[in-house]
């Protein structure tokens, strides 16, 4: 019998430990185990885990009718794991435990301790790249080293790509049956759940199959041109999928590839949104201080002296700073746990660069808010908007939020639906600072010039 180890691979579809699994010919028992402490400390957001575990409770549907049932460890923390899972082994007499690597390190340490418990008591143990296509240390520069910076990274990545394409297996024969009875899924995982909008983020395969073909077929084209501007449908909105693993980045590009008649989709702007979460994977295997919350670059943080602002963070965090742009994407996160991915860097920077505070808080509230948290990208993404993290733009980048609202929203459109206050104002003056005042919008906490000449002054120290 095997035992496969669910985590951030809610799917049936291109899911190596299932196939690996199926392969055998033998009975199947699938395990997860609620770690709510560990969880707590890695931020993890109510709202994400509310919409984990209600694509568990539909996962745990289709494995019963491949005669997969679902068993639930309660564990409390990722040290407990190991244990857990190998006396669960010896219960059931399993032979063979499987599952999907991730990749921040806890995770790593947790795999790697929980691999040693089964190698001791004479189990197997295997574990696959389901989470990437081109798996961390295969993609090198020249000179055999990691990559430092994305465009290189890409240009190789999609060098490499033909020799890791593999085709997706889809399980479609029921497993011998065990005699194993499934588990219920507890309502708060043993920790704390929020019940997210399950009309903007269905959890039902055929619904997230659905929004897969809807966007390559209907919208990826003209992705490179209608990406920035928010109150557009130009995104795919299927990283909250990716970030529970309900697809996998390789039945991506195998939609995308096979909407082409060509190769031209290899150098699609969409396919590098797929590369950069690879990247952000890379880098935490290749640079282990990064998963301690350590910047990329130490050189230009260190120049830098983080303001003590709790004021300013706060009026962030609720999305009442007076700059329409910055408080729109704050309420469009706050109301959905999503953010449009121009505006996260237009937050971001706002946060870093004009409120001085350390990016560190950012990275932390996103990670507690954001439906689609992911440690990676979301760590990579912050670092990106501090400039102090794996990317080629100098420290200077600092996006003005009035230009980057009036260039990206010019109507004003997204501004008046999240802050329906500036309908009531000419669309021109919904991008200024202090807009709608006189309907309760706050004043603007910060002087704009100055506070660009004085993050100008920080970042050039020394």
């Amino acid at each position: 019998m095997n035992l496969i180890w669910f985590r951030n691979d809610l799917r049936l579809h291109a899911n190596p430990a299932i196939d690996r699994a199926a392969e055998t010919g033998e009975p199947a028992v699938a395990v997860v185990c609620l770690t709510p402490q560990s969880w707590s400390e890695h931020d993890e957001g109510v709202l994400r885990m509310g919409f984990w575990r209600a694509r568990l409770v539909t996962l745990q549907s289709e494995l019963e009718q491949l005669n997969i049932p679902l068993k639930v460890l309660e564990v409390g923390h990722f040290k407990d794991c190991a244990d857990a899972l190998r006396k669960l082994m010896q219960e059931l007499g399993a032979i063979r435990l499987l599952c999907n690597q991730e990749y921040p390190l806890n995770e790593r340490l947790r795999d790697r301790a929980v691999e040693q418990a089964m190698r001791s008591a004479g189990l197997g143990f295997e574990s696959f790249h389901g989470e990437l296509i081109i798996p961390p240390g295969e993609v090198k520069t020249g000179q055999g080293t990691d990559f430092k910076v994305y465009t290189p990274f890409s240009r190789a990545w999609r060098r490499q790509l033909h020799r890791f394409d593999r085709p997706i297996r889809a399980v479609k024969e029921a497993f011998s049956t065990s005699g194993v009875s499934s588990d219920e899924v507890p309502e708060d995982l043993g920790w704390q759940v929020l019940k997210h909008d399950a009309q903007l983020w269905p959890v039902d395969s055929e619904k997230i199959r659905a929004r897969v073909y809807d966007f390559v077929e209907q919208r990826e084209a003209d992705y490179a041109q209608k990406r920035d501007f928010p109150a557009v449908d130009g995104t795919s909105k299927l990283s909250p999928y990716l970030t529970i693993g309900a697809v996998s980045p390789l039945q991506l590009i195998h939609v995308l590839r096979n909407q082409y008649r060509d190769e031209s989709w290899l150098e699609g702007s969409w396919l590098n949104e797929i590369i950069w979460r690879e990247f952000y994977r890379h880098l935490l295997v290749a640079f282990p201080e990064l998963n301690k919350l350590e910047p990329f670059r130490p050189e230009t943080e260190a120049r830098i002296t983080w303001l003590d602002n709790p004021e300013g963070f706060d009026a962030w965090c609720q999305g009442e700073t007076g700059f329409p742009i910055v408080d729109a994407a704050m309420k469009q996160l706050l109301e959905t746990g999503w953010m449009h991915n121009r505006l996260r860097m237009v937050v971001g920077s706002f946060l870093t660069k004009l409120l001085g505070v350390d990016w560190r808080l950012g990275e932390k509230f996103f990670m507690q808010h954001l439906i689609d948290a992911d440690f990676p990208s979301n760590l990579g993404g912050w670092q990106w908007s501090a400039s102090t993290g794996a990317d080629a733009a100098p420290y200077f980048r600092i996006f003005n939020p009035i230009t980057q609202s009036q260039k990206f929203d010019a109507q004003g459109e997204f501004l008046a639906h999240w802050l329906p206050e500036l309908a009531q104002i000419p669309a021109k003056q919904r991008h200024l600072p202090g807009a709608g005042a006189q309907f309760g919008r706050p004043q603007p906490i910060i002087d704009y010039p100055s506070a660009r000449k004085r993050a100008l002054g920080s970042y050039n120290s020394g």
